[in-house]
């Protein structure tokens, strides 16, 4: 048990105003992230605390995380895409989610009912993960291209040629930015917005 993990319960997970206060998501689940905690520390992973929340990893892999939102708390399987799931209760967390697997909780009953589902998930995650099986990701030519982009490109080829050379995980981050909005013209805006970033080599979070 990480004494870290300790405080995250108490105190939540430090990003918003609602840190250490009666507000914090994490007392409104207590009582199913405490169960969640004591089910997976029971299946021999290593218990820590990355990206402000309590994460279990197994030597140098990253298996699963438990994490408080507003509407629930959820475990929270890295390679989720790559387990069976023979009783349907895994989710993507969004659309574009390709590798993560989420299993949502809102009761600690359910918790308490899933428990043999939740060790076995966890056994299987971590057989995946000694295998060295990896989520295959989607490819950037696979990713729609908005019309918007597609016509500053012809505008502007060194635009073009400096957004082709930035590497597959920041096209792939931009692409999905622009793609996202409903609107022609808040498309154009993000585009516009990024052209100097992405004339200087840099993804949409640098």
């Amino acid at each position: 048990m990480n004494a870290n993990v300790d405080l995250y319960l108490q105190e939540g997970c430090g990003r918003c105003k609602l840190h250490a206060t009666p507000q914090c998501k994490v007392h409104t689940w207590a009582k199913e992230l405490v169960e969640l905690r004591r089910i997976v520390n029971s299946c021999g992973l290593t218990e820590e605390l990355k990206w402000s929340m309590p994460c279990y990893t197994d030597g140098k892999a990253n298996i699963l995380m438990i994490t408080a939102f507003k509407e629930n708390c959820v475990i929270s399987f890295f390679k989720g895409a790559l387990l069976k799931d023979p009783k349907k209760i895994l989710q993507a967390l969004g659309e574009n989610s390709q590798s993560t697997r989420v299993i949502k909780f809102t009761d600690v009953k359910t918790v308490l009912k899933l428990e043999p589902v939740i060790k076995a998930y966890i056994f299987e995650a971590l057989e995946i993960e000694k295998a060295g099986l990896k989520v295959e990701s989607k490819k950037v030519s696979e990713y729609n291209v908005p019309e918007e982009l597609t016509a500053k490109f012809k505008k502007m080829p060194e635009f073009k040629k400096a957004f082709e050379a930035l590497t597959p995980g920041r096209q792939k981050g931009y692409l999905l930015h622009f793609s996202q909005a409903k609107q022609s013209a808040t498309r154009e805006t993000r585009i516009e917005k990024y052209i100097p970033l992405i004339m200087n080599g840099k993804g949409i979070n640098d």
